[in-house]
């Protein structure tokens, strides 16, 4: 991720609002022209592979195309789960079929919302609660043309942690000037995956030997999640517990690691993956 892609996501947050006639229009027409302004529709840049990547936006209606005989796949964000009731809901569920899938595990789990129409010619509404966000999509149905897979880029979500990780490496260099560590020597090579809880860290980093994560301002010590070393996998028997220290807001490991899991809780975890990169230099 660089900074470079944010001037176009930025811009594509900033929905059209429905253009203005000499006459405004009422009742139903207001209702369509508004609608039709927050459509949101397939491009041809979106394209990774089969996968249409939209940019998520509050109000946001994404067309998705599916077609008789064909399963088209709505994939959710890392980590981000259905709600516990109501979860999704759609208008025809007598000409669609809507299931749930999912992939990956621990702080890698995706959602998947499956579709597939009986007939061509559809059109109706779905609606996707999370415990993030709403999904608002139209779903259109075509007698061959279809998508096999939709996603999304969340920039706002981005813009948020790259902010956080830019004032966090600021303010541990200027304190660690005072105690003789170089700033030079910080890696911030790391990114988080996986759940939102409030104790989710602001940033991860290390210093050649050990390894810092920064958590939130209001978080208690007692609040602090244990930590395990995983495989890539994230498969639970391969966890490791670590122990660690606590200085300030920071959780402090005696060693580095490539990748980890904060995790709380039994019946329902929360769990959040820490990940080393590559691609992010040291700071200069």
């Amino acid at each position: 991720m660089t900074m470079t892609k944010f001037p176009f996501v930025i811009a594509a947050l900033m929905l059209p609002a429905p253009a203005l006639a000499n006459t405004p229009p009422k009742g139903p027409q207001f209702v369509a022209a508004a609608t039709q302004a927050a459509r949101v529709a397939p491009r041809a840049s979106g394209w990774q592979g089969a996968t249409q990547l939209f940019v998520y936006a509050p109000g946001g209606l994404y067309e998705v195309y599916a077609a008789v005989g064909q399963v088209t796949d709505i994939v959710l964000q890392e980590g981000e789960t259905l709600s516990d009731t109501g979860a999704v809901a759609a208008g025809d569920t007598v000409r669609w079929v809507i299931g749930e899938a999912a992939s990956g595990s621990g702080a890698s789990r995706r959602t998947h919302i499956l579709v597939k129409p009986t007939d061509p010619g559809l059109v109706t509404n779905l609606v996707i609660n999370t415990d993030r966000r709403t999904y608002h999509v139209e779903l259109r149905s075509t007698g061959a043309t279809y998508m096999a897979s939709v996603a999304f880029a969340y920039p706002q979500d981005e813009l948020i942690a790259i902010r956080a990780q830019r004032q966090a490496r600021e303010t541990y260099a200027a304190t660690q000037v005072q105690t003789g560590i170089d700033p030079a020597m910080l890696d911030f090579s790391y990114r988080l995956k996986g759940a939102h809880p409030a104790w989710r860290p602001t940033e991860v980093f290390d210093d050649g030997a050990k390894t810092y994560i920064l958590f939130p301002a209001d978080i208690a010590q007692s609040e602090l999640p244990p930590l395990f070393l995983v495989g890539e996998s994230g498969k639970a028997a391969k966890a490791e517990l670590v122990n660690y220290r606590v200085s300030g807001r920071y959780m402090v490991v005696d060693r580095l690691f490539s990748v980890a899991e904060l995790r709380l809780g039994t019946k329902k975890q929360q769990i959040v993956r820490i990940e080393r990169t590559s691609g992010w230099g040291r700071r200069p």
